[in-house]
């Protein structure tokens, strides 16, 4: 590989720390509200504990075999199984484009009202839209330096919207009057969001010149920057009363800083995922340009997010648990635990059946209050089941 190409584990670092910083991401942490401040942190520490050494785990296959993600699936779905993978991750991609657009728009709507009485969140959403769509002819090295210095000035507005929040005086009031939530809810949308990076971090940790880079760029990057994020949205929505970003940096008074937040962190999260979406249909058609078909996934994203319920945005999250729970289960116990390698396969029955059966047993304990939540537990589940299917299949 040329090194004209790779990523160093600073890109990597401000990549990912770019990445989790995001009103997605504070918005999450705001629905943890209810738990208090301090059940709500450690819910928040716990859960990425788990969801990011997950992800990096999944990352460094693609650092090992020099894959992007979804090409990694092989390896347990065979060729053609691969394909749905790519397809669903592609509606996932899509999906969080369009919310990412949405939540942005709308926000910095809301600033620009207070600021210049300017009301036109259609007008603001497609203004990202067409910032994503720029940002995406940069390709990779366009965003090795471009991102690293967006994510540096996100690093300083976050830290001066960490600091006026935290210094007023009526947090711990707030904090005080709030009824105790379930800490399984908490500690699971913690876990979610790390693990819906996994279809795409590999596209990124496979450009690494080293396995410490590969490693470390994920780990610290992002594990760092989400749990920032979601500690902003938990301690704004106590203290601003709502999980709306929006009111957390209004209450706050940030002004401009605020809005070159909304508009940074939105364009350096949703060219990853508009990226990685053009990876995924190059699984598929791979005489396709990845540079074009982003721009289309960019357009989509940007058409969806003119219509998106964003109310349902706790529903989307649930759904990704579902099936990226038992995926990177099996493909984690395929590749780490059983040296298993169907790349030359074109499908795999017994990884179908898995991921099948683990997204059903989700469904399945999600109305219980399980104290890890039922993505934890559905991951459990499902490498046991997995090894259970390759010892019968192999017997068979």
């Amino acid at each position: 590989m040329e090194k004209r190409h790779q990523l160093s584990g600073v890109n990597l670092f401000f990549l990912w720390f770019g990445a989790a910083v995001s009103v997605a991401e504070i918005l999450a942490g705001g629905f943890l509200a209810d738990l208090g401040l301090v059940r709500g942190l450690w819910a928040i520490v716990l859960g990425h504990a788990v969801g990011v050494a997950l992800l990096v785990l999944a990352g460094l296959i693609g650092f090992n075999e020099k894959l992007p993600a979804i090409m990694s699936t092989r390896i347990s779905f065979g060729r053609q199984g691969s394909y749905l993978i790519s397809a669903i991750n592609i509606l996932q991609l899509i999906g969080w484009t369009a919310i990412m657009i949405v939540e942005g728009g709308v926000a910095m709507n809301a600033i620009a009202k207070a600021l210049w009485q300017f009301n036109h969140p259609a007008a603001m959403m497609i203004g990202i839209g067409v910032l994503i769509g720029l940002w995406v002819f940069w390709d990779v090295e366009g965003f090795r330096y471009i991102n690293t210095i967006a994510a540096v000035f996100l690093l300083g507005l976050t830290v001066v919207m960490s600091f006026v929040l935290l210094t007023r005086p009526d947090i711990a009031a707030a904090t005080a009057s709030r009824s105790p939530g379930l800490f399984g809810m908490g500690f699971e949308l913690a876990v979610i969001m790390p693990l819906s990076w996994v279809p795409l971090i590999s596209d990124y940790t496979s450009l690494a010149p080293s396995r410490r880079a590969a490693v470390a760029g994920p780990l610290i990057g992002y594990f760092i920057g989400s749990c920032w994020m979601y500690a902003i949205g938990l301690v704004g929505a106590i203290y601003a009363g709502t999980s709306d970003p929006t009111g957390v940096m209004l209450a706050a008074n940030l002004g401009l800083a605020a809005l070159a937040i909304l508009v940074l962190s939105t364009v350096t999260t949703t060219f990853l995922d508009v990226f990685s979406a053009g990876v995924s249909l190059l699984n598929i058609f791979p005489r396709l340009s990845r540079r074009w078909v982003a721009v289309l996934f960019t357009v989509l994203g940007t058409g969806l997010a003119l219509v998106f319920p964003i109310d349902r945005y706790t529903d989307f999250l649930y759904v990704l648990g579902s099936v990226f729970s038992p995926l990177v289960a099996v493909l984690l116990c395929d590749y780490f635990l059983l040296k298993r390698d169907n790349r030359e396969r074109r499908a795999d029955l017994a990884a179908t059946i898995s991921l099948l059966v683990g997204i059903g047993f989700y469904y399945l304990i999600k109305p219980f209050p399980i104290p890890v939540g039922p993505t934890l537990t559905t991951i459990a589940f499902t490498a046991l089941l997995h090894l259970s299917v390759r010892t019968v299949f192999r017997r068979v």
